[in-house]
């Protein structure tokens, strides 16, 4: 049977807007670990046999896609402890996790988030994609109006400069790609999805529209670099 969450996972993540704290979470960690990691786990394993098809360069095993429901409060004005969502990430094999592109998916109690591109790049990443974009921006937008994938994702607003990064031409005609810090496709779903046994379909399917997006923008960060054995992450 495909898996799906239950009606309490997501009344688990309502509340949890509502108790974010210690004394409230640890009362209740049993239900997060069977409503939400476990299915969580088990839905990521799913996706990675799906992704053997169409992008296995990013399948990984499912403790190090999932990320943890724990917020680093170090640097944030805002100290509560937990996230208000579970979430899942797939690097691509060789680069650094949020660093290049890659595949994401997150439910709160509001929606569930699928999306596909560079978030974090690393600032000789984010060179390397500007570069590219420099000589390639033609087939990038090529890319995002195939019709597949517009029906099922929409481009979204990231990160961008309010002027050309230093170094680049000003009158280039990809300056609107090259200011941005993220490139990338998400959408919006409603959270009632999450409780359908269609979940593992409606992840996939978008996965699979932006993987040739995912490829063009792991182009420049995988020049040469050797493909790693399957094997080990299956």
């Amino acid at each position: 049977m495909a898996t799906h969450f239950s009606p309490e996972a997501l009344k688990f993540l309502r509340n949890l807007v509502r108790n974010n704290n210690r004394d409230w979470f640890d009362a209740r960690k049993p239900v997060y670990e069977r409503e939400l990691k476990a299915p969580m786990l088990a839905l990521i394993e799913e996706i990675n046999s799906e992704l053997v098809d169409f992008a296995p360069q990013h399948v990984r095993p499912a403790p190090k896609c999932m990320f943890r429901i724990y917020r680093d409060t170090r640097f944030s004005p805002d100290k509560t402890p937990y996230k208000k969502h579970v979430s899942a990430w797939f690097a691509r094999q060789g680069l650094e996790k949020k660093s290049g592109g890659g595949f994401y998916f997150h439910l709160s109690g509001k929606e569930l988030i699928v999306a596909a591109g560079v978030y974090m790049p690393e600032r000789e990443q984010l060179l390397a994609i500007r570069n590219h974009l420099l000589e390639h921006h033609a087939e990038y937008r090529k890319l995002l109006q195939v019709r597949t994938l517009r029906r099922v994702m929409g481009e979204f607003d990231g990160l961008r400069l309010s002027r050309p990064p230093k170094g680049f031409p000003k009158d280039h005609p990809a300056i609107d790609l090259i200011a941005c810090r993220q490139w990338g496709v998400s959408a919006s779903l409603p959270t009632e999805t999450a409780l359908r046994s269609s979940l593992r379909k409606e992840i996939v399917s978008r996965f699979r529209a932006a993987a040739p997006l995912i490829e063009f923008l792991n182009r420049p960060l995988t020049a040469g670099r050797k493909p790693e054995n399957l094997n080990k992450f299956l």
